[in-house]
């Protein structure tokens, strides 16, 4: 296992990072999987045997049973890995049971401390952008967090650039515990985040988690065109994060190759690509099965050619758009010429 480090912690992450989503099966989480104590043992074993370090969950997961599963699995070992859950979602019917309102903060951090097992959280990120709560209250809270021992580093998820830009700002301006990494879907067939927020992960020293890394299954290998995929899929009745599928069909043919070549699976090949992109600091995944586990950890061994890294760059490109294509026009003569 190769480790990363997370922004500018100094905090070195596997880059596997062990999502538990699919614990627990309850509610509306029940199509992304079912995984009880037993299985979450298994693969949680599994998985730091292999090296991982870095676990990731959320309080709304199964309606927090996959914190509570995931740490009796950790147990003991809790003290060896990196654990990261998150605050935002509907966690009750009441009014204030959602958002990031210091009162929902509160609840919530304890709630998770608690099923989780633990004293402190390494990693506790907002699950998104609360347009209600006034950002200054959220910071002031989570930095409160931080000085009580409770959170050891923050980060955010689902944040658009200039969300996440202001909140650092924020911070830095009023001497807050800052963002320290992004957890934000991104794929071979979804390079969306590259337009503004990979430059401002670069220019702000941030640490990039990669959810969703094989677009909610559609790059697992199982989908072609004309609609031919298995019935039992988790896209044939969750059909998440949205994919201009054209493009992504046509991706899945270079990767077809390309895993043809090496000898594996075309679901190795899309997390090989995503280890290849050097802001990457770990991506997220999710096994429903010890063999789909195996296969993405031995995802970090497979090394792609040039030509094979050019090849998906070409089949996946965006369309150009404004104003991109404009800062690359303007800056057309601001690179130095070989001589």
């Amino acid at each position: 296992m190769n480790y990363r480090m997370l922004g500018r912690t100094g905090l070195y992450v596997s880059e596997l990072c062990f999502g538990a989503m699919t614990f627990g099966g309850e509610g509306f989480w029940k199509v992304i999987g079912t995984q009880g104590q037993t299985e979450a043992d298994t693969l949680v074993s599994r998985a730091l045997e292999a090296g991982i370090n870095f676990f990731d969950t959320a309080d709304v997961y199964s309606n927090g049973l996959s914190e509570q599963l995931l740490g009796k699995a950790l147990g003991p070992r809790r003290k060896d890995v990196v654990l990261a859950t998150k605050v935002r979602g509907r966690t009750g019917p009441g009014v204030n049971d959602v958002g990031l309102s210091r009162g929902h903060i509160m609840d919530s951090v304890h709630a998770s401390l608690r099923r989780l097992g633990t004293d402190y959280i390494d990693l506790y990120q907002l699950h998104g952008y609360d347009i209600v709560t006034p950002l200054d209250e959220t910071l002031r809270a989570l930095d409160d967090l931080v000085h009580q021992g409770k959170v050891r580093y923050l980060g955010a998820s689902n944040l658009a650039a200039w969300q996440l830009m202001k909140a650092l700002g924020l911070s830095e301006h009023r001497g807050l515990a800052r963002f320290e990494s992004l957890q934000a879907y991104y794929s071979v067939a979804g390079r969306d985040l590259e337009r503004e927020l990979v430059p401002l992960i670069k220019d702000q020293q941030l640490g990039l988690m990669v959810w969703s890394p094989l677009a909610g299954g559609f790059l697992s290998g199982k989908f072609r065109r004309g609609g031919q995929g298995p019935e039992a899929a988790r896209r044939s009745t969750f059909d998440f994060p949205p994919v201009d599928k054209e493009r992504a069909y046509n991706v899945i043919d270079v990767m077809d190759g390309i895993a043809e070549a090496h000898g594996v699976s075309v679901a190795r090949v899309a997390l090989a690509w995503l280890l290849h992109q050097p802001h990457v600091t770990a991506i997220i995944i999710g096994a429903k099965t010890p063999e789909q586990l195996e296969d993405n950890l031995a995802a970090p061994s497979l090394k792609l050619t040039a030509e094979q890294l050019a090849a998906l760059t070409t089949a996946s490109t965006l369309p150009p758009e404004y104003p991109g294509w404009m800062v690359a026009r303007q800056n057309e003569d601001r690179s130095p010429k070989p001589q």
